[in-house]
């Protein structure tokens, strides 16, 4: 290959680097727990519905990131990493972040905007220029060209987000205020943010501002207080009920992320509210202490025996520590009193299937096909239902429950293969059928989209 050829192709891979980079990483682990997600509904619902939005469409996801971030990726999706869920300390500061982010949705501030566009434009225009130096010979002003470049583009999509952060600040104080709802956590919790900046340092670009897509978080507070304080919300008081499950899934989270041994620094064993068993029963479980794992939740249910989420967490324990068998009567118990919620209705399933007992499959089947009627989009029940399905003989129908869950992992090779399998051996034009034409045709979709970005 030509030097100015490889220079360029080099200088390419910067660019679709830079591109990427502004992108959000939706590679990332989404983490999904019922108790978490129905507290997110709950928190979520008034502020959507302030915003004009129908609470069925919007969905606040958690990603199991630890750094303190959360973004909107088009839809009506937010993205929380459990970072902030670590640091914030209320649940009306993560309110606050709600708001911010649903200003983004109404505001139709997605990631593939305008200001992206602007920005790789100018990448690309800087590559263009930067080879033809490179043809002529000039090395050094080729590399000067491309920086120079890459620092307009960087530049410009920072401004132009910054002013999209400013816009849903506003709208983010506007929802807060329908619903009812105090910006005293949203300041709090931009004060968090402040004192970190403080704490790790931060760089400025040549004209003050930081190489961010937010505004100075100074900035921010001294703008938004004073829209805040003169709010008739203010002074209202928070929601004490909302207040006390969010600090138990705080606690979950963090015994869930945290190695035991930070864990049991933030709540050692001398604390004893339901927050701090909640954590240390995640840290001993992980160091494989079963005795103390079970000590904790038998504390936590002894004060709440019919708390589906205690139940689900004795029953995920003991199943995770090997005894299938024991876990069975919590696990139904905790699928009952949540009205068969389906992430919990799939511990029980597994639990079913774990026991490798075949008179246990039926119930088992029935289970999954309940939890994946209600939720579709979890591939581990998916899984469990195909390990039922091959157990049973029914290889067609195992074929499609590996089809659905090769789909949902972005599998789309594997999905295309299991789905023609699985049609071949199933009733033609029945619903199955069906449904394993439809997965078949969308992951070759998938596939030739994926070629056509390469």
């Amino acid at each position: 290959m030509h030097a100015a050829h490889r220079f360029l192709a080099r200088c390419l891979a910067v660019v679709l680097t830079f591109t990427l980079s502004i992108q959000p990483a939706m590679a990332q682990s989404i983490l999904r727990d019922a108790e978490t997600e129905m507290l997110f509904r709950d928190m979520a619902t008034p502020l959507v519905r302030a915003a004009g939005l129908d609470p069925r469409n919007v969905v606040v996801v958690l990603v199991g990131d630890p750094s303190i971030n959360a973004f909107v990726a088009g839809g009506q999706a937010i993205y929380i990493h459990a970072g902030l869920i670590n640091e914030a300390g209320s649940a009306l500061e993560v309110q606050g972040v709600i708001a911010h982010e649903l200003g983004h949705i109404t505001g139709g501030h997605v990631i593939s905007d305008a200001g992206s566009k602007q920005a790789t434009g100018i990448s690309i225009l800087s590559l263009i220029l930067g080879g033809l130096a490179a043809a002529a010979g000039s090395g050094d002003a080729a590399v000067g060209v491309i920086m120079a470049g890459q620092q307009a583009a960087l530049g410009k999509y920072l401004a132009f987000n910054r002013g999209q952060e400013a816009s849903a600040d506003a709208a983010g104080a506007k929802y807060l205020s329908a619903a009812g709802l105090s910006g005293r956590g949203s300041i709090t919790f931009f004060k968090r943010l402040q004192n970190l900046e403080m704490r790790y340092g931060y760089t400025r670009t040549a004209d003050g501002e930081f190489y961010s897509t937010h505004p100075m978080t100074s900035d921010r507070i001294t703008t938004l207080q004073d829209t805040y304080e003169q709010d008739p919300n203010w002074t209202a008081a928070a929601d004490a009920a909302l207040e006390g499950r969010f600090q138990r899934v705080k606690g979950k989270l963090l015994g869930f992320m945290s190695e035991p041994q930070r864990t049991l620094q933030v709540y050692p064993e001398t604390m004893a509210g339901v927050p701090a068993r909640y954590a240390r029963a995640y840290a001993w479980h992980k160091e494989a202490r079963l005795d103390k794992a079970l000590a904790e939740v038998d504390a936590l249910l002894a004060g709440a025996p019919d708390d589906p989420y205690f139940l689900e967490l004795k029953g995920q324990i003991l199943l995770e520590s090997g005894r299938p068998e024991d876990a069975i009567v919590p696990l139904r118990r905790a699928t009952e009193l949540s009205n068969y919620h389906p992430l919990i209705a799939t511990a029980f399933g597994h639990a079913l299937v774990a026991t490798e007992d075949p008179a246990q499959l039926d119930e088992a089947e029935r289970v999954l096909r309940a939890a994946v009627s209600l939720d579709r989009e979890n591939p581990f029940a998916w899984y469990q239902l195909g390990v039922i399905y091959g157990k049973k003989g029914d290889i067609p129908r195992a074929q499609l429950a590996s089809a659905e869950q090769q789909s949902l992992q972005y599998n789309f090779p594997a999905a295309q293969r299991s789905a023609e399998m699985a049609q071949a051996g199933l009733p033609k034009g029945s619903p199955d059928w069906i449904r394993a034409g439809d997965i078949a045709m969308q992951a070759r979709s998938e596939i030739e989209q994926q070629k056509k970005r390469r």
